[in-house]
């Protein structure tokens, strides 16, 4: 049967990653998992029970914006967090942060449009955008400017867009206010669209982190509530976007998803008045950033920025290997831990890299390192 190029998109290596630990996992081995971001935590309890009661009640379609409920509270969720008067018309709930990113890509770009990525990145911008049509850029940044992109990347690579993302996946660094603002004058000038990835808001440990909100209204913000609210297989998202883009986006939303996952957006409602919950979740994380961090310098993978906010670190393993993807198969075959190469986030120079993934309990964080630290001794014998 005739197929589309649109499907011709590079495969997710994590989830290949994940499959490996699953088959070691069937044939009875114990695995710690670094290689997902998804937290080890469920949705908070007090929202699911909430839901739970809210089932008897029959879930059908929402209007394709979602729950003005839903949206009320996350404009208020921006006026608390970060002191912006954000109009409620504004939010758009999504399928997820994927969901937004799709509506976003449909709506701002034409076919063949340049949109830039700051690398390494997370990989489902670059094949998202292949699959419809646009052209991914990568932009190499560097460990000395924090792996995050510069006003120059705009003009220098004739952008129509610019996709940022702070807290970073894979490397948790942050955009201060001044630079999150540069870009967004950057991409004033030579009119192209800003994207701020901001999923891992509420994840940050030393400083809060800034919305783009904060210093443009030209901007699509996505968000979701996959991370800071652990609710990673409930599909759930929103998108803030121009006032004079939300009918666009809304024909969009109507017709691509009808709308989002109702039981779903009833859930994430909930969860975001549980504030102790989500406080525990985060006060976990930051414990394992911690021990990872010591923990990977022990075992002598010190070349990494340490992570603003996220769930992660990326390390720099150059002087152990010129293969990252076998070195991780290596450590799941001989160790038992699942750990991320590079590849997935940097095609040119990601051979050199590993991303570990701090989500999960303590435990596994400190049972994980100590497999890791005994690996590494036993190849340096």
């Amino acid at each position: 049967m005739r197929h589309s190029s649109r499907g011709e998109v590079d495969p997710f290596i994590v989830m290949d990653v994940m499959e490996a630990a699953r088959r070691a996992e069937a044939d009875g081995r114990h695995i710690i998992h670094m290689e997902v971001g998804q937290p080890g935590t469920g949705a908070p309890a007090p929202a699911l029970q909430k839901l739970a009661h809210e089932l008897d009640q029959p879930l059908g379609y929402t209007v394709g914006l979602g729950l003005p409920e839903l949206r009320n509270r996350i404009a208020r969720h921006v006026a608390d967090w970060y002191d912006v008067d954000l109009d409620p018309d504004r939010v758009v709930v999504t399928s997820g942060a994927s969901g937004a990113f799709l509506l976003a890509f449909s709506a701002l770009f034409d076919n063949g449009a340049r949109v830039g990525l700051g690398t390494p990145c997370y990989p489902s911008y670059r094949q998202i955008l292949r699959a419809v049509g646009l052209t991914p850029v990568d932009i190499p940044t560097s460990l000395a400017q924090r792996f995050q992109s510069v006003p120059g990347d705009v003009a220098d690579h004739d952008l129509s867009g610019l996709i940022v993302a702070s807290p970073a996946n894979p490397t948790g660094t942050m955009l201060s206010k001044a630079a999150l603002g540069d870009l967004a004058e950057a991409c004033a000038a030579y009119d192209a669209a800003l994207i701020s990835d901001e999923i891992y808001h509420g994840i940050d440990y030393d400083m809060p982190p800034v919305s783009a909100l904060q210093v443009t209204d030209e901007v699509y913000v996505v968000n979701s509530f996959s991370k800071y609210f652990s609710m990673t297989g409930w599909r759930v998202g929103w998108m803030v976007v121009p006032q004079d883009h939300i009918r666009r986006v809304e024909r969009l939303a109507q017709n691509m998803f009808i709308c989002a996952p109702h039981a779903a957006q009833r859930l994430a409602l909930h969860a975001m008045d549980c504030p102790d919950d989500l406080a525990a979740n985060k006060a976990v994380y930051a414990t394992n950033r911690t021990l990872m961090m010591d923990g990977l310098r022990a075992a002598g993978l010190d070349r990494f920025a340490p992570p603003d906010g996220a769930f992660y670190v990326y390390v720099d393993v150059s002087d152990f290997t010129d293969d990252a993807r076998q070195f991780a198969a290596d450590i799941l075959a001989q160790a038992g831990v699942a750990v991320t190469p590079g590849l997935d986030f940097d095609a040119r120079r990601g051979h050199h890299w590993f991303r570990f993934s701090y989500a999960r309990s303590t435990a596994d964080i400190v049972e994980g390192l100590d497999r890791l630290a005994r690996f590494m001794e036993g190849r340096a014998r």
